[in-house]
This record gives C-alpha cells, sequence and structure tokens, in this order.
C-alpha cells in the first residue's frame, strides 16, 4: 500500500520518536558505523570466484576450503561492492541454505539486483527460520521504504524495536530511511 508524501510525514510525526542526537549506524554484522571492508583476498578474485589460501589462487567457490562463516563474510564485503552476483554465487556454496543469515543475504542481493518479490521471499524465509533476526526484517523494510510503502516499513520497524532491537544497526538505519526516504547500501 502506497501513502502520499503528506501521510507519510504525518504518520512519521506520529510514531517515531524525534531525534535530538544524531544516532550511529552500526554496520551490519559490526559494532561500528562503517560498512564492511573488502579484504585484500576479495578483492584479488573476480568474478565468481574467491581465494583460496590453502591452494593461493583464485577459485570457484563450491571448491574453495573456506569455512561457512568465511563463505558468509566474504559474500557480505562483495555485496557491499555492488558484486551482487558474485555474492550470490559464494551464497550458493554455503552449506546451510536454510540459515537464516544466508537467507537474509540472499534477501539483499536480490533486492539490489531489483528481485524484489525474490528479495522478500527469502526475507520471510530468514524471519520465519529465527523471528528474531532483525537484520532480515530492516532490509526487508528498506526495500519497502524504496518501493514508497512506508506503513509495511513501520510495521516492520516497531517489531525491531518489540524484539529488543532498539539502537542497533538494524533499528537506527531503518528509522532513518523511513524518514529521509534513503536507503543503506550494506
Amino acid at each position: 500500500m502506497r501513502i502520499s508524501a503528506f501521510a507519510h510525514a504525518a504518520t512519521l510525526a506520529l510514531v517515531l520518536p524525534a531525534l535530538t542526537v544524531a544516532a550511529p549506524v552500526f554496520a551490519a554484522g559490526g559494532d561500528t558505523s562503517t560498512p564492511p571492508k573488502p579484504s585484500a583476498d576479495t578483492k584479488k578474485c573476480w568474478g565468481k570466484r574467491v581465494f583460496d589460501k590453502e591452494l593461493g589462487k583464485c577459485v570457484k567457490p563450491e571448491k574453495s576450503s573456506m569455512n561457512a562463516d568465511e563463505l558468509l563474510e566474504t559474500a557480505r564485503e562483495l555485496a557491499y561492492l555492488d558484486r551482487f552476483e558474485d555474492a550470490q554465487a559464494v551464497l550458493a556454496a554455503h552449506p546451510d541454505q536454510k540459515n537464516d543469515r544466508v537467507l537474509t543475504y540472499w534477501g539483499f542481493t536480490n533486492r539490489k539486483l531489483g528481485r524484489t518479490d525474490l528479495a522478500n521471499g527469502f526475507y520471510q524465509q530468514a524471519i520465519a527460520q529465527n523471528p528474531d533476526n532483525i537484520l532480515a526484517r530492516s532490509y526487508m523494510a528498506q526495500g519497502f521504504v524504496s518501493e514508497g510503502k512506508y506503513v509495511e516499513a513501520l510495521r516492520e520497524w516497531k517489531e525491531i524495536r518489540a524484539r529488543g532491537g532498539e539502537g542497533t544497526w538494524a533499528e537506527v538505519s531503518l528509522r532513518q530511511a523511513i524518514e529521509t526516504g534513503q536507503t543503506i547500501n550494506y
């Protein structure tokens, strides 16, 4: 459901608390306000390849000796570099496709590739696996903001807060997206 700019402003005035001091926005998966810093290894390989330290060369992700956490972090770094299809190749190599964090990044990369319905399906799967996955909720709601669906975005913002996410990167970045209409790219 889309709402007019006037209704959007009125809704925000009623729902969002006034910000007297700008709160820091914390990067996903981290405790700082900086986006992920792609490693030198991530930058070494182009296309759908990752750097395998054991072999000392770039290989297809499914041939890599990376563990599950390393694969997820590499996918996150690639997504930050706007290499969404490369990130998806790495996600596809992750051993646990039902992991809510993996599903969240499938959603994020698909949203950035313009596949909104597919992205929302992944976010919903992530939330079904872990209802407290506030990152999936934030990313999905930022997609709602991009589409002008502020009622849906506000619903997720409230859910994030209700699940103890007040002040987290997920909550603050979503609140700022709702207030400004600008979403985060990491």
